[in-house]
């Protein structure tokens, strides 16, 4: 086990890391201390006023960083840490990788509210080989440098509690929980066939090690070996006519299988891979990690949290704090956005004395994993999200439009492109100030051939939908908001005055200054972010931009399953065409067989294996 590195910053004692702090002069508001920081690299710390750390950041330059957080058009959760900023004190490093391993120390020390924070990723339960003669396993959630084997974590304790019954019925291994000592006659575990009686020498540790690496192997999912011993044994035990001790038997080998089907991913590498990707709506936050040992995802785990920073920094700063004792470390470690890379890489071999491979994929096998995770981690902050009571925003949102009653069901329209390429409008709906995800829709825009038009974009997406509503009778939403300015509002006003929807209200919401825009010719209106009325109407703007753009990555992704699937000999683009019709996707594809997909496709087996070739790089 390799020992982690002095730390360069040479920070150690409390009190050493209390008195670098440097304070910007008193008596300045949190703008006027911001602008006072220093062009250095550091760590900036900002206090409420009762002095009280609320959130801790690192920064390339200091004054650079921290006068983001004034700037005008600050997102709405930024501007609520502005709000209870009172001090910004800071300490220089020498650079910025310093800057990030001071920044991790004192926010596992500080705790702050707006940061992230984990408890050194112990959050789950694993199960612990000791490292000792006749190791013992048992269930932990605390990790130990003493060369003791860890599997896990494990989010689902029923899998965890499911893997220790089968050990422990089908492997004698010692349970007591003292050290082992010589006895002249074993405990009760020997005498009921529990225990193999190391304590009294009747088994010797070559023997005893054999349970050992089975457990390993079961827990690895190399299962083989195992199955055939005790399918073996079924079969001695039924030739006996001991009918009993066969079915037991056959119950563990039921046991093996299911623990084994329950492996939902697989490939066929040795690489140990971590997955992790972040989604947040306003300040909560879930991170989803996926755990791939050789070629089974062997851990799946979701981290909540509710932070002000963005995706990015949340992310770099889960990384940090998650592997912080050197003993998770992976191979590889794929990530859903753009850390800073060379800094983390550089953070793992210095701080952890391991080196770890991180990147962003784009496509292929591995963002295809990255993709579950997302989704993971999206499904369930919109759980955390739909939770929240919006009765209070609903009422105020009402009131403050000037709507005969709160909006029952809210509609909200938002436009993504790239340079005029995937442009598509997404519409998400509310239901009593919760998402209601059956009924979004998109809308890949037809009409603009290849031009940048928002407008024009915002007028057929509308004028599709409530065409829809029209036709069908289905019911009119009691608001719409659009993602934008008078421009995009007006759009949207045209076509519904068109089509003579007359009674449904339309508002906007400008992004700059988080600005509400009427249709009707009333001033635009500016909510105090405290607002609960604009906290909704923000979540609504927030949503439809997620959707927007998760709909353009979609389009852009089935782009580039078309040309891998067209880069296997043999396929090419009426043949692709046709396996996305019939599969959907490329997951799909590679859970079947060579075999299997050349019959179900009506495609040789050779372009069928090829393919599945393709689709495992």
């Amino acid at each position: 086990m390799k020992k982690r590195p002095t730390d360069p910053l040479r920070y150690h004692s409390e009190s050493e890391v209390e008195s670098l702090g440097t304070m910007v002069g008193e008596g300045l508001s949190a703008h006027e201390q911001a602008k006072e920081l220093p062009h250095n690299s550091g760590v900036y710390l900002m206090k409420d006023a009762s002095d009280t750390i609320i959130y801790i950041g690192k920064a390339k330059d200091l004054k650079k960083r921290v006068a983001n957080y004034f700037l005008a058009n600050r997102s709405a959760k930024t501007a609520a840490l502005v709000r209870k900023i009172a001090k910004i004190e800071y300490i220089i490093t020498g650079n910025e990788y310093e800057a990030l391993v001071l920044e991790n120390n004192l926010i596992k020390k500080y705790a702050p509210h707006y940061n992230i924070s984990l408890k050194d990723g112990k959050s789950y339960p694993m199960i612990r080989i000791t490292n000792e003669p006749f190791p013992k396993v048992f269930k932990t959630r605390r990790i130990i440098d003493d060369g003791s084997l860890y599997y896990g974590p494990y989010p689902d304790a029923g899998k965890l509690e499911q893997y220790l019954d089968l050990i422990n019925r089908l492997f004698p291994l010692r349970r007591c929980s003292t050290p082992l000592k010589r006895r002249d006659r074993p405990c009760l575990y020997y005498h009921i066939g529990l225990c193999s009686g190391p304590c009294a020498g009747l088994v010797t540790e070559e023997e005893y090690n054999k349970s050992i690496q089975a457990v390993k192997n079961l827990l690895e999912g190399h299962n083989e070996a195992l199955l055939a011993r005790l399918e073996e044994e079924m079969r001695d035990a039924s030739k006996r006519l001991n009918f009993e001790e066969a079915a037991t038997k056959r119950d563990q080998i039921a046991a093996i299988k299911s623990i084994g089907v329950e492996q939902q991913v697989q490939d066929f590498t040795q690489e140990s891979r971590d997955y992790a990707a972040i989604e947040m709506r306003g300040p909560l936050c879930t991170i989803s990690l996926m755990q791939m040992r050789e070629g089974q995802l062997i851990g799946r785990a979701l981290y909540r949290a509710e932070t002000l920073a963005d995706e990015t920094e949340t992310l770099l700063n889960f990384l940090v704090q998650y592997y912080a004792d050197g003993l998770k470390l992976p191979q590889f470690l794929y990530v859903s956005h753009e850390i800073d890379i060379a800094l983390i890489r550089r953070y793992f071999t210095e701080q952890l004395g391991g080196r770890l491979e991180v990147s962003l994929p784009l496509d292929g096998k591995h963002y295809r994993i990255l993709r579950m995770a997302r989704e993971n981690a999206s499904r369930d902050v919109e759980k955390r999200l739909k939770s929240r009571d919006n009765t209070q925003a609903l009422v105020e949102l009402a009131q403050i439009l000037g709507l005969s009653e709160p909006p029952a069901l809210i509609e909200g329209f938002d436009v993504s492109h790239l340079e005029g390429k995937y442009t598509v409008a997404s519409l998400i709906s509310f239901r009593d100030g919760k998402a209601d995800k059956p009924n979004y829709r998109r809308y890949n825009i037809k009409g603009l051939g290849g031009k940048i038009d928002d407008y024009e974009s915002i007028r057929e997406a509308v004028a599709r939908r409530y065409t829809k509503i029209l036709n069908e009778n289905l019911e009119r939403p009691g608001l719409l908001i659009i993602d934008g300015g008078h421009g995009q509002v007006n759009a949207a006003r045209a076509i519904l005055d068109d089509l003579g929807l007359f009674d449904i209200p339309i508002i906007g919401l400008a992004e700059e200054h988080e600005t509400i825009i009427f249709d009707d010719g009333r001033a635009d209106l500016h909510l105090g972010l405290e607002s609960e009325a604009l906290r909704l109407v923000i979540a609504v703007r927030d949503e439809c931009h997620r959707f927007a753009t998760g709909a353009n990555q979609a389009l852009r992704s089935k782009e580039a399953s078309f040309r891998l699937l067209e880069s296997v000999p043999g396929i090419g683009k009426k043949r692709s065409e046709a396996l996305l019709a019939q599969y959907g996707s490329l997951e799909a594809m590679l859970e079947r067989s060579a075999t299997t997909l050349a019959s179900e496709a009506s495609i040789p087996l050779a372009v069928a294996e090829r393919l599945l070739k393709q689709l495992s790089l």
